[in-house]
């Protein structure tokens, strides 16, 4: 018999059920709780995420709870939310508020996230949102890096980063995603860790911009490297080390995600390289996009910090302003040149 503590995954999408079939399979007893009554009800029949993962069956050991409802998992001591960064905030308040009214009181020991971005409303980072929702006690964890859901979810070799502000307790929540397939590094920046995997996204859609425009591969490479560039000056002015950065959690991940066609912050880059309507190719894409809503927040935040990011600056113009992505792409690489730091 398991005596593992179960987790409650808070988010039905792609990334956060293949998070959740990744805990199941490492054995933790997990149940995936889900927003909408109708997807629920299709996973319940299909034993399987058919809209999101198509194909890829549940694990024994992963439970559904009721959709909407969150008294079925008020009672659990341990969270994984992954939900768009715009819900983040209303989800933990919602939860708090369910545990509040729980009939039976069981302490909060830790709260996870895969979500990546910045709360819309503050410009904060989602640390800063879960202190602000459940205090300083509750140990706090981001589980980040180079990785598509549909790869992590098949068992494909994957390689992760939880960061944790305490290295013992970062230690026992990495070991519970780990399996044959998966590597999960523990890392206890837990600040650079959530910079690289907002950052990246903005950068992805530029990337993906450049290559639908036709602009070339070096024109990519560049933008990559410039892109790393702003990442470790952001993560460098919020505390964030240089180590981060260059590492699965920074470099991996802005690598793959401005590369690969998986990705949705990438594609929406080349959709609007093509010429297309941005709102059309949202829709087109039908999941969450972060980089939409994160290239305005790190916009502002960089405004307010006074930290230079050309890239953060034409996607914004892209995206908020209607500039010709042409002539966003053409001012970057025409800056005039200084130093490369």
């Amino acid at each position: 018999m398991n005596t593992a503590p179960p987790i409650a995954v808070l988010g039905a999408g792609s990334w956060g059920t293949a998070l959740a079939i990744l805990l199941a399979r490492a054995g933790r007893p997990v149940t995936l709780w889900a927003r909408n009554d109708a997807h629920l009800a299709a996973m319940r029949s299909a034993r399987s995420n058919e809209r999101f993962l198509p194909g890829i069956a549940f694990p024994e050991m992963l439970n559904l709870a009721p959709a909407a409802d969150m008294n079925s998992i008020a009672g659990y001591a341990h969270y994984l939310l992954v939900v768009p960064s715009h819900a983040f905030r209303q989800t933990l308040v919602n939860l708090f508020q369910a545990r509040s009214k729980a009939s039976t009181f069981v302490e909060a020991e830790s709260l996870i996230w895969g979500t990546k971005g910045f709360d819309p409303e503050t410009g904060i980072l989602l640390s800063e949102v879960a202190e602000d929702v459940f205090g300083k006690d509750i140990t706090r964890a981001v589980i980040t890096g180079p990785s598509f859901a549909k790869e992590t979810a098949k068992g494909l070799p994957t390689a992760l980063v939880l960061a944790c502000e305490q290295a013992s307790e970062g230690e026992r929540l990495a070991h519970w995603f780990r399996s044959p397939g998966t590597r999960v590094y523990p890392n206890t920046d837990l600040v650079g860790a959530q910079i690289g995997g907002a950052v990246k996204n903005v950068m992805a859609v530029a990337a993906g911009i450049s290559d639908g425009l036709g602009f070339g591969a070096n024109a990519r490479a560049a933008l990559i490297t410039r892109g790393l560039a702003e990442l470790s000056r952001l993560g460098a002015k919020l505390g964030g080390k240089p180590e981060t950065f260059m590492g699965l959690a920074g470099m991996g991940d802005l690598i793959l995600t401005c590369t690969d066609d998986q990705s949705r912050n990438r594609r929406l880059g080349l959709g609007i390289g093509a010429g297309k309507d941005i709102q059309d190719v949202i829709k087109e894409i039908g999941q969450e996009v972060e980089g939409y809503q994160t290239t305005r927040e790190l916009y502002h935040r960089a405004k307010n910090l006074g930290i230079s990011m050309p890239i953060t600056d034409q996607v914004y113009a892209v995206l908020y302003k209607a500039q010709d992505p042409k002539l966003a792409v053409r001012q970057l690489l025409e800056r005039e040149p200084k130093s490369e730091g």
